[in-house]
């Protein structure tokens, strides 16, 4: 696998945010020679007792053992580690793979005297090749005698084709308690979550019950990290894990209607939506961050998978990467999707700018103006369906010869 740590950062990328300090979740990290040189690619994150975690994983039918591992101890809703390996997916390996993630789940249990449900797993890179479990193992058991580390080292040590580390952070007041939320993510390429996008865990010191928590995630990713796409691909490893430990001492929110709940709620949501979008800024090759509203869809779902259609069209995204106003292919994606439409009802603007209208060519359309915004690194796309009240946004990024050039040569 390439090593992208000396590629060029993207264009499109935002600074790393001040995080707090999370209390309750302590985090180290080790060099196991995973895929890369001279940089941590083995990171464990351990939890006070009583953390409780929600979480969602990839629709994709080959998930990896760690992902089905995620599945079943979820259900148990509690959280002492987190192990997240980068450089080697452990995807589609067979036998091979759970054995390397039943040894990791044996050394945590005995290093942390907890049950094996509270132990969670995480692996990115290459599928197809099973993780070395002699690797696996040396990494692991210095782990987790390693100095601790901050949440931003933390978001480099899990990144693969990842050109800068991601995060967001956001808090909330809860009775006479600010409770705080720190996310990191990381993904590039592979991205067109089915549930959720890559890797991307939440920290909250909040006290707050799993299945509220649950809730909360379920709600928000269907308008986040599943609106997003660099590549129309969903990753066999995609997961994104909430994690809460109750150290803040509010009064355990356990529905909507509890005092402070909306306003952790709010947070919630933001922090899901700037992780989100943080990963398309970094999409392979990118050099344009990409938002998409659909208007009057016959419902929210068909506008949304009418935006989808429109952010996974390689012809969208390449004019919009030469910056050529070329609207026919967005009227192209539109039909294409699947979705009730109407030509003679269609509306499509760039940047505001209305280029087409009631299924024609707007009388009022400037190309040039409509250059001059493509011209630009954040473009915006509107189109109105013209049949109901659905809306959806969806956020990509344009398609260049960097994305080819990335991915040509992954493996080497």
């Amino acid at each position: 696998m390439s090593d992208t740590q000396n590629t060029p950062i993207s264009p499109l990328m935002r600074p790393f945010p001040n995080m707090p300090h999370i209390e309750g979740v302590t985090i180290r990290s080790v060099e196991a020679g995973y895929a890369y040189k001279d940089r941590a690619d083995l990171t464990l994150f351990t939890f006070c007792e009583n953390t409780v975690v929600a979480g969602v994983t990839t629709q994709n039918l080959c998930a990896s053992p760690e992902v089905i591992l995620c599945r079943e101890h979820l259900q148990e809703s509690k959280a002492r580690a987190l192990i997240v390996n980068a450089g080697n997916s452990n995807a589609f390996t067979g036998a091979a793979g759970k054995a390397a993630t039943d040894m990791m789940i044996e050394i945590a249990m005995g290093a942390l005297s907890c049950p094996a449900e509270e132990i969670f797993i995480s692996s990115t890179g290459v599928i197809g090749v099973p993780l070395p479990k002699d690797k696996a193992r040396a990494g692991l058991t210095k782990v987790f005698e390693a100095p601790e580390i901050n949440l931003h080292d933390a978001a480099k040590s899990i990144g693969t084709t990842d050109t800068f580390p991601k995060g967001a952070t956001a808090s909330a007041v809860i009775g006479d308690k600010t409770v705080h939320l720190a996310g990191i993510i990381k993904g590039s390429g592979m991205i067109a979550p089915d549930m959720a996008t890559m890797l991307g865990y939440i920290f909250t010191d909040a006290a707050i019950s799993a299945g509220f928590l649950q809730q909360l995630l379920d709600h928000y990713n269907k308008s986040s990290f599943s609106c997003i796409t660099v590549d129309s691909d969903t990753s066999t490893s995609d997961t994104v894990l909430a994690f809460a430990t109750g150290q803040a001492g509010n009064n355990v929110l356990t529905s909507l209607s509890d005092k402070g709940a909306d306003a952790f709620a709010a947070a919630f949501e933001q922090i899901c939506r700037e992780l989100a979008q943080l990963v398309v800024r970094d999409g392979e090759g990118a050099s344009k961050f990409i938002t998409i509203n659909v208007h009057n869809a016959h419902s929210d779902d068909s506008a949304r998978n009418i935006g989808l259609s429109i952010a996974n069209s390689p012809l969208v995204k390449t004019a919009i990467a030469g910056e050529d106003a070329n609207w026919g292919r967005v009227v192209m994606a539109v039909g294409k999707a699947g979705e009730p439409a109407d030509r003679d009802r269609l509306g499509i603007a760039f940047g505001g700018i209305a280029v087409a209208e009631n299924g024609m060519v707007a009388g009022s359309y400037d190309e040039d103006r409509v250059n001059a915004h493509l011209k630009k690194s954040e473009i915006e796309l509107r189109v109105d369906i013209g049949l109901g009240d659905g809306h959806a946004e969806i956020w990509t990024c344009d398609l260049t010869h960097g994305y080819i050039s990335i991915n040509a040569d992954y493996r080497s």
